[in-house]
């Protein structure tokens, strides 16, 4: 198997004895795009502060392409780690032309290869015409591939982005988010970034790690997370959704309110344990010839679709992408039908304390 290009193992990292990392550990592999994934305050900027050398680490190591480069007391200065930085607040230098921006890291290059680099980076983010200009006469989406430009001029091994498009509309921040994964991957560039936005995460990233209570809680991608989430944080964090209680009945299967579901993956639950199952907006479908009837509790209109929240005949609440030609009334009924084939389950837990889940799987009734 092939070295990862960023390994993070089991790092430890605190400020005046508040522990900020614990256990904080992931891998990257060369020319893949990760993501750090959660809520505000869970420590997703120390990471990769710690990544990058400006924060050294209690416990563990970091290594980039083999080479370690952090462990307990000791740090290679982030000058030195090869890697570029693309800070939330884009960081560019006011006085200076976007030339002389993109050039800045440049310096030991002679001057006829510096300009083809930064010609060369001025194409790749399409801003050739800006050439000349200045930070300020710039919008926020021109700063931010200017930042970009800046950031993998000197060939990194590594590009870090700190919550990247957090200072842009949502429709710009979309559009932008797309042409960046598409420069990174035609740049083969190995990148990691940091966000709460999980938009902007799933429109980027190959890897996403959810991150709760200073460490990684689930490693993958989009779609298994979304699909297949580990926990009840990941299942909540991650898409929309709604949580029917259930009861695990003999050989594993669990009974819901809409039927009867088989597990098909491990666990020891015993039987007459209350459960909560996942169920997603896209599992819910409408359909008018369905004898089961549920009222329309909540609507959102999405352009295409609406968003239902609808309430089941025995109170239960699920929530249902419809398309928009259906555009029912608060209080109507309409008919739905459950289409699924994979199920999320986790064990009620009055604590609060995330529990595991398991997959099961559609068996009919």
């Amino acid at each position: 198997m092939a070295t990862p290009l960023l390994e993070i193992a089991t790092i430890r990292h605190g400020y005046n004895g508040h522990r900020v990392l614990n256990e904080f550990s992931l891998a990257l592999g060369r020319g893949r795009i990760g993501c750090i994934l959660g809520p505000s305050g869970c420590g997703k900027t120390t990471a990769l502060r710690c990544i990058a050398g400006f924060e050294s680490i209690a416990a563990g190591r970091i290594a980039i392409n083999g080479e370690e480069v952090s462990r307990p007391g000791y740090v290679l200065p982030p000058e030195r780690r090869r890697i570029g930085m693309v800070f939330q607040d884009y960081a560019l230098f006011p006085h200076l032309t976007v030339t002389d921006n993109i050039g800045f890291g440049l310096r030991l290059l002679g001057a006829t290869d510096r300009a083809s680099r930064i010609r060369e980076m001025l194409g790749m983010v399409g801003m050739e015409s800006a050439a000349d200009r200045y930070p300020h006469e710039l919008s926020g989406g021109q700063q931010q591939r200017i930042a970009l430009a800046r950031a993998l001029a000197p060939r990194p091994e590594l590009l870090l982005m700190d919550e990247p498009f957090s200072n842009l509309d949502v429709d710009l921040r979309e559009r932008l988010g797309l042409e960046v994964r598409d420069i990174l991957k035609q740049q083969t560039i190995t990148a990691i970034l940091v966000t709460h936005d999980q938009h902007d995460a799933f429109a980027i990233a190959d890897e996403i790690g959810i991150m709760r209570e200073e460490r990684i809680e689930q490693w993958g991608t989009a779609y298994e997370l979304y699909h297949r989430p580990a926990t009840r944080f990941v299942a909540d964090f991650v898409g929309q959704g709604a949580f029917l209680t259930g009861s695990v009945l003999e050989d594993g299967r669990i009974g819901i309110e809409l039927g009867v579901y088989h597990a098909s993956g491990p666990h020891s639950w015993p039987r007459d344990t209350a459960v909560d199952v996942l169920l997603r907006p896209d599992d819910i479908l409408h359909d008018d010839a369905s004898p089961l009837q549920a009222e329309v509790l909540h609507k959102a209109f999405r352009g295409a679709e609406f968003l239902y929240t609808l309430r089941l005949p025995l109170g239960g609440r699920v929530m249902s992408l419809v398309p928009s030609h259906h555009n029912h009334a608060i209080g109507e009924k309409i008919g739905i039908r459950l289409e699924l084939d994979h199920v999320v389950a986790f064990p009620q837990n009055p604590s609060g304390v995330s529990g595991q889940g398991s997959g099961v799987n559609a068996d009919g009734k």
